[in-house]
């Protein structure tokens, strides 16, 4: 038994730990713009984050598409923790996290960000899109910047083999997403003037409401006065013929003068009541 033992302290001790590794430390760190809150809150105030698509962002897209012959085009909005695709040609995801945006990169500059081979390019070549689906190996984005100069996301066209990009299709690429910012600024301008006349048409249903009170106001009290009126005259009216009885019906010793005068007062206020 001791010699048994003896073998099993050896088996131990030639022993090596394993380090065990279940997922790959994430090496692709995205940028953050020095105005993040600022950019992020002009974008929220477009409103058009998780918004239905749009003819006129499709037919950008689409053209971007061709103009680059790029299987894929995008318009994407960088928010706080994704990017989100306005519109897409190409594919069939709504959204991606924002760490493994490329749009991220290109939020970042003035100018167009042109990635001939991501594989080759150390910011992009261990990133999931491009060692698995979609495969991104060509990358070109305009950013879409406002007269605030915050970059909202871009305008991008995408291709799974290293590539590059003419001069007229970077100056078409440009101009397309000049487009995209004229269309999103029309598009907030077209919210604003409808929150605008809803506003305005809740206020004129509020004041032809008011105006409905009033007028029912005015009824009730024109009918009350009528009433009051009516009332006064049948009180007067009772009142002179009491008058015109008791000065008959009175001797001669009564004081008529008197009654005289309560029967002019009663005549005075029917009059003024008429």
């Amino acid at each position: 038994m001791k010699r048994t033992k003896g073998v099993r302290k050896g088996k131990q001790a030639n022993r090596k730990n394993v380090k065990v590794q279940w997922a790959e430390a994430p090496a692709f760190q995205v940028p953050i713009p020095k105005n993040e809150p600022q950019r992020i809150a002009e974008l929220r105030n477009y409103n058009v984050l998780d918004t239905p698509p749009e003819e006129a962002f499709d037919s950008i897209t689409l053209l971007a598409s061709h103009i680059c012959a790029t299987p894929i085009a995008l318009i994407t909005l960088i928010d706080s923790d994704r990017q989100w695709f306005k519109s897409k040609v190409g594919v069939t995801v709504a959204e991606t996290s924002r760490d493994i945006a490329f749009c991220a990169h290109t939020i970042m500059e003035e100018d167009l960000l042109i990635v001939p081979d991501a594989t080759a390019d150390k910011r992009f070549a261990g990133n999931p899109l491009v060692r698995s689906h979609p495969k991104i190996r060509f990358y070109a984005g305009a950013p879409l910047i406002t007269r605030h100069k915050h970059a909202l996301g871009t305008l991008c066209v995408i291709d799974r083999v290293p590539r590059k990009l003419t001069t007229e299709q970077c100056e078409a690429l440009r101009a397309l997403s000049r487009q995209v910012m004229a269309q999103l600024d029309s598009r907030r301008i077209i919210l604003q003037l409808q929150r605008r006349v809803a506003q305005q048409s809740g206020d004129h249903s509020r004041l032809v409401k008011q105006l409905s009170q009033a007028d029912a106001r005015k009824r009730a009290y024109e009918e009350a006065v009528r009433r009051l009126r009516h009332q006064v005259r049948s009180t007067n009216k009772a009142i002179l013929s009491l008058v015109d009885q008791t000065m008959g019906a009175a001797p001669l010793s009564m004081n008529k003068r008197g009654l005289r005068s309560i029967r002019s007062l009663a005549q005075a206020l029917i009059e003024l009541s008429g």
